[in-house]
């Protein structure tokens, strides 16, 4: 039987979904594959930093929160800031959950960073750390003998850069086309039955899709620094969002979504990458696809991706309605892949 300490930093609706999934879990790895659990550190922006070395109540920190109690009702093991968070942890596995910054990928970069110097083995969620800081925490993982996995940031718990890694060695992959941002996909689909620009943007936030700021969506932004993110990784070709030729959503009216409709085509925001031979062209842009595309029945918050490798030719991947939950399973899978790592 193995035993890991587990921290959390960044404890919102992934962070708690993943908390739930691993109680719920809990047995199925023990008697399944070996292995128990304990959490020793659970940080948040608004409801305190908490670290216990012989392990904190998982579900007793989920009914805090449920009802807006603080942390520091766990224990008295406390921790001013998250970089002293992450010296006191203890852990053997940092979840790093924090806000992606598409600028600068900052503070994520110097979460990773800090926790695989003192030896913590990292899954993040935050898009920033691959796209502005693969190559050098790569490097440092394999430098002290830790990993620095990912899954999540594209797709939510879809095996993206798992399936390349593991499952397509010695695979090129020359180029990629998606349907990536689940938010502008369920705008879209709202206003084909009807809503305003502005109805679909507010039904987004209601059910928890789109920030209190959707100008990261609409505007295109997520999904450039996911085409980053796929480009930087799969293709080893460094490349930042802004580099990534960008148009959001925000010109298209009902007016355009009705007489796509009624030609039997619809509006997609496209993803896209591919080698040419004066380098990586990268966009995203909206496109009427037709009937024929395999973009055109994506429905709500379902995603797709459709990549070109030199061995296999095309290759797709679709992933139907994510949510939180999906999100979490990617960090799990990303734990569990490196549990089993020598």
């Amino acid at each position: 039987m193995t035993h890991y300490k587990l921290a959390f930093l960044g404890f919102g609706n992934v962070g708690r979904a993943l908390a739930e999934l691993l109680l719920r879990k809990r047995a199925e790895l023990r008697e399944q594959r070996g292995i128990t659990f304990s959490v020793t550190g659970i940080a948040t922006a608004r409801h305190g930093m908490v670290v216990n070395p012989n392990g904190l109540d998982l579900t007793g920190a989920l009914d805090l929160l449920r009802t807006g109690r603080p942390l520091t009702l766990l224990t008295n093991g406390l921790a001013s800031d998250s970089f002293d968070f992450i010296r006191k942890c203890g852990a053997d596995m940092l979840f790093e959950n924090t806000p992606v910054n598409y600028q600068n990928g900052q503070p994520a970069i110097d979460h990773v960073r800090l926790a695989l110097e003192l030896g913590i083995n990292v899954s993040t969620a935050n898009k920033g750390t691959i796209v502005h800081a693969y190559r050098e925490l790569r490097d440092l993982a394999a430098a002290k003998n830790r990993h620095f996995y990912f899954e999540s940031t594209v797709m939510d718990g879809a095996p993206i850069f798992s399936l390349f890694r593991e499952s397509l060695p010695a695979a090129g992959l020359k180029g990629f086309r998606g349907v990536l941002n689940s938010t502008t996909n369920l705008i879209l689909t709202r206003m084909e039955d009807g809503d305003s620009f502005d109805q679909a943007v507010r039904y987004a936030q209601q059910i928890g899709i789109a920030e209190t700021d959707p100008s990261g969506d609409i505007d295109g932004w997520d999904a450039a620094i996911k085409v980053s993110a796929l480009a930087t990784v799969l293709m080893d070709t460094p490349l930042k969002p802004q580099e990534v030729q960008r148009q959001g959503i925000r010109a298209i009216t009902p007016q355009m979504v009705a007489e796509a409709k009624a030609q039997g085509k619809r509006y997609k925001l496209v993803c896209s990458a591919r080698r040419a031979a004066d380098g990586l062209q990268a966009s995203v842009s909206p496109e009427l696809v037709p009937a024929a595309s395999p973009f055109y029945g994506l429905e709500g918050t379902t995603s797709l991706i459709e990549f070109e490798t030199d061995v296999l030719g095309n290759l797709t991947v679709l992933e139907a309605n994510p949510g939180p939950h999906t999100t979490a399973y990617g960090l799990l899978a990303d734990w569990l892949n490196i549990a089993k790592l020598p």
